[in-house]
C-alpha cells in the first residue's frame, strides 16, 4: 500500500507559500469580516443625476452590527464560546453545519478550530488529531493566509502527533516568511525533543530561540534541564542552572525536584574539577557582582543535597555558607528609571507627569511611601495615624533622619480624612517639610511612587506586590531584583505595625566560591513563611584539598 503523505507537508513546501504571501492577490480572501468591513448601500441619485447609483460606507459600528448578525459573526461566536468551554466535539459540529450552508470561514474562525482541535483532551484526542489536520487541509484549500497563531496551533497538532521534527520544521518555514515568532511557537518542538529525550534537537530549538531574541522562562529551562539531567550532558546542566538564575531566580517545586535529581546522581558525583584556579574563581564572583562565577563544576566526589532554610543573616542552616547580596550595577537603574520615565508620560497624561520634575527641586530621599496602599490596610477605611507611625519609623532608620516622601492621590490629600483637624495637620507638616507629592486627579500613583524610588535609589514601603499589568509592562529582568532590595513591608499585630526590611542576601540561585549551590524554591508572599532551599555542597575536607592545592600553585 502506498505510504499516505504527512497531512502537513504541504505546510512546509515554500513554493507553496510564497504566492499565498503577497498581500495584494489575497487581499479579498485574508479574512471573511472583509464583504462587511466594505458594505455599501446602492442609493438612487436625484433626478439631475438619474441612472446613476452612489456607494455610501457603512459607520464602523454599522458594519460591527452587520458583521455581528451575518452567519461568519456567529460562527465565530459560537467557536469563542466552545474555546472558553474547551469543548471540541460542539466546534466540531458547528463547523460541519458553516460548511454545509456555505458560511465563508474567515482567519479568526480556522484559527480558533485549530486551537481546540490541539488542545489535549483524552476523551477526543484522536478525534481532534485527525479533524485539526483536515480542517488544517481546509484551510490552505480556502488560501487563507496565515498568521501565527496558524503556524503555533499546526506545530501544537504534529507535537500531539509525536511529530516535534514537523513542530520544528512548521517553525522555520514561519520564520522564513517572515512572521515573528512567540515563545509559544517554539513550546511544541521544544517539550517534543525534550519528552522524547532527543537532547542534541532540544539544543538546536533552543539556539533558534535564543537567535530570535525569546527568551526562555521557567517551564522551557526545566524541560531542557530534565533532558541534559537525563542524558548526562554536565556542561548544559551547568549552563542551565545559570539560566535559571539569571531570568526565573526562584524555582518551582517540579524544577527543584530535577535539579535534586542531577545533585543525587552518582554521575554528578564524578564531575568537577579537582584543582581550580581561586584568583579566576574570585575574578568571576567579583565581575558578576557576587553570588556566582561560572568557572564550572568546582570540587570532587558526592554531593549532600538537603532542602534547609537560610537565616535573617543569609546563613545556611545546612552547611554555614553565608549567601551573598549581588550587586546592581548603577547604570542599569539609571537606564530603568529612564525607561520608567518614558512609559509613564505615555501612559498618563504626559503634562501630569512631567510636573513631577518636582523630585528634582525636593530630593534626594531615603525612602518612599506608598501611601495608599499602607493607608488603606484594612482595606475600607484610610487610616493617617498608620501611616504616619511608619513615616515615623523610616525616618528614624534613615542615615539622615530626613521624613520618606510620602505618595498620595489628590482626592486622599484633600477630601474625607485629610479634612480631620489632628490629620489636616499631619498633611501640613509633611508639605512643609517638602516630605508629601499629591498626584493629580486621573493619575495612577503608582508610577510615581514607583519612579521616585528608583530615580532617588531608595527604599521603597508598599504592600504591594507589584503584578498587575503595570508592572508587566516594565518586562525587565532588572525590575524583580531591584524590588528585592529596595521593598520594605509594613505588618501589623495586636502590639502596632512594624516594618519588614528587604533580606540581607539576595533570594536567588547561588554558586558559591567553594563550588557549593543554594536554590531558593517559589513560596508564599507572606514574608512569615519560612522559604525552602536547596542546598547542595561536596565533602569540605575534598573542596578545600582542592581550594589549598590551587591556592599552593598560583602562590
Amino acid at each position: 500500500m502506498a505510504r499516505l503523505a504527512h497531512p502537513l507537508s504541504i505546510f512546509t513546501q515554500s513554493h507553496y507559500w510564497r504566492p499565498l504571501l503577497c498581500c495584494h492577490y489575497f487581499k479579498r480572501t485574508l479574512t471573511a469580516s472583509t464583504n462587511f468591513s466594505s458594505l455599501t448601500t446602492l442609493a438612487r441619485r436625484d433626478k439631475s443625476q438619474e441612472g446613476g447609483t452612489t456607494t455610501v460606507k457603512l459607520s464602523t459600528k454599522a458594519r460591527r452590527k452587520a458583521f455581528y448578525e451575518s452567519p461568519e459573526g456567529v460562527l465565530l461566536r459560537k467557536l469563542n464560546q466552545c474555546s472558553r468551554e474547551g469543548d471540541v466535539v460542539q466546534a466540531l459540529c458547528h463547523y460541519d453545519e458553516a460548511r454545509k450552508l456555505g458560511v465563508v470561514l474567515n482567519l479568526d474562525h480556522y484559527n480558533k478550530l485549530l486551537y481546540l482541535c490541539s488542545i489535549e483532551n483524552a476523551d477526543v484526542a484522536q478525534m481532534g488529531l485527525k479533524r485539526g489536520f483536515e480542517i488544517f487541509q481546509q484551510m490552505l484549500n480556502d488560501r487563507v493566509q496565515p498568521n501565527e497563531a496558524t503556524f503555533t496551533n499546526a506545530a501544537r497538532l504534529a507535537a500531539a502527533k509525536e511529530d516535534p521534527d514537523m513542530a520544528f520544521e512548521l517553525l522555520k518555514q514561519m520564520k522564513n516568511v517572515a512572521i515573528v515568532p512567540k515563545l509559544r511557537s517554539y513550546e511544541p518542538a521544544l517539550f517534543g525533543f525534550c519528552k522524547r529525550g532527543d537532547a542534541e534537537k532540544a539544543y538546536l530549538v533552543d539556539a533558534d530561540m535564543i537567535e530570535s531574541g525569546i527568551v526562555a522562562e521557567e517551564p522551557e529551562l526545566s524541560a531542557l534541564l530534565e533532558v541534559s539531567v537525563k542524558t548526562k550532558k554536565e556542561d548544559r546542566v551547568y549552563e542551565i542552572l545559570h539560566r535559571l538564575r539569571a531570568t526565573v531566580r526562584q524555582v518551582s517545586e517540579s524544577t527543584s525536584r530535577i535539579v535534586q535529581d542531577w545533585f543525587n546522581s552518582e554521575y554528578a558525583a564524578k564531575i568537577g574539577k579537582e584543582k581550580w584556579d581561586v584568583n579566576k574563581v574570585r575574578e568571576g564572583i567579583l565581575q558578576g557582582g557576587g553570588g556566582w562565577h561560572g568557572q564550572g563544576w568546582l570540587g570532587s566526589g558526592r554531593w549532600k543535597m538537603v532542602e534547609t532554610q537560610v537565616n535573617e543573616d543569609g546563613e545556611c542552616l545546612s552547611c554555614g555558607e553565608k549567601l551573598v547580596s549581588i550587586d546592581i550595577d548603577p547604570k542599569e537603574t539609571e537606564t530603568f528609571a529612564a525607561s520608567l520615565s518614558k512609559l509613564a508620560c505615555q501612559k498618563e497624561a504626559k503634562e501630569n507627569f512631567v510636573h513631577f520634575q518636582w523630585l528634582e527641586r525636593h530630593g534626594p530621599f531615603d525612602a518612599v511611601v506608598d501611601g495608599a496602599n499602607v493607608g488603606l490596610s484594612n482595606g475600607h477605611n484610610f487610616s493617617f495615624s498608620r501611616l504616619n507611625t511608619v513615616v515615623e519609623q523610616l525616618r528614624q532608620k534613615s542615615p539622615s533622619k530626613r521624613l520618606p516622601l510620602v505618595i498620595l492621590h489628590a482626592s486622599r490629600v484633600y477630601g474625607g480624612p485629610a479634612q480631620n483637624q489632628k490629620n489636616r495637620r499631619l498633611i501640613e507638616n509633611w508639605k512643609k517639610n517638602g516630605a508629601l507629592y499629591a498626584t493629580p486627579q486621573g493619575s495612577n500613583d503608582d508610577w510615581y511612587w514607583l519612579y521616585a524610588a528608583v530615580s532617588c535609589k531608595c527604599l521603597l514601603l508598599t504592600d504591594d506586590e507589584m503584578r498587575d499589568h503595570l508592572f508587566q509592562l516594565l518586562g525587565s529582568s532588572f525590575f524583580p531584583r531591584w524590588k528585592e532590595k529596595h521593598q520594605v513591608r509594613a505588618s501589623s499585630s495586636p502590639s502596632g505595625v512594624s516594618l519588614i526590611m528587604p533580606p540581607r542576601y539576595s533570594i536567588v540561585i547561588q554558586e558559591s566560591a567553594n563550588g557549593s549551590w543554594h536554590v531558593p524554591t517559589i513560596t508564599s508572599d507572606d514574608p512569615e513563611i519560612p522559604r525552602k532551599w536547596l542546598c547542595a555542597a561536596r565533602s569540605k575536607n575534598n573542596s578545600l584539598q582542592s581550594v589549598w592545592t590551587s591556592s599552593s600553585k598560583s602562590d
